[in-house]
């Protein structure tokens, strides 16, 4: 596995290293080891994948709270989409910056996001698909969010936005908690 720093802090595009034959190709896109290696956390609760039918679907900002904020390392599986992460740690030197990545099948890149960040994507293809390992088990009471279009983080999403559901509208903007 390849890491490459984004610029936020802790905040990783991970590559895996694909070992091709004649075959195709294998790879490893989760390693306990590996992810230590480079300071990273490296539980692994849980294991979700998501697929989003029409092309402008925005999922997020999304995070969890206290005890339950959790790790990501998010892959697109099928088709294209924009990952967007927000650092939301007030003591990180990245506090409010934002990262995209375009996530496709073909690249096979993944992005390891930190404690402490809320992520969404936006699809640019039809029936995308995307898989997400997390640190934490899924828990609704720290669940929560912040609005695609804050003006505090400025996020540039390339593309219209078509789909989204009410609850990511209603998001509220980000105030320092």
């Amino acid at each position: 596995m390849l890491f490459h720093q984004t610029p936020l802090q802790g905040c990783y595009v991970i590559e895996p290293e694909l070992i091709r034959d004649h075959r195709g190709f294998f790879a490893r896109v989760w390693c306990r080891q590996e992810l230590e290696q480079h300071g990273l956390k490296a539980e692994l609760m849980q294991s979700n994948i998501g697929l989003s039918v029409r092309k402008g679907t925005l999922r997020g900002l999304h995070f969890q709270i206290g005890t339950h904020a959790e790790v990501k390392i998010v892959r697109c599986t099928r088709g294209a989409m924009f990952d967007v992460v927000v650092d939301l740690r007030r003591e990180s030197a990245t506090y409010k910056r934002w990262f995209g990545i375009e996530l496709t099948a073909e690249n096979e890149k993944m992005i390891y996001v930190p404690e402490g960040f809320a992520q969404g994507y936006l699809t640019l293809s039809d029936n995308t698909e995307m898989n997400y390992h997390t640190s934490k088990l899924f828990h609704r009471e720290s669940a929560t969010g912040v609005r695609f279009d804050d003006p505090q983080f400025g996020i540039e999403w390339p593309i219209e936005i078509a789909v989204m559901s009410q609850q990511d509208r209603q998001w509220p903007d980000y105030a320092e908690r």
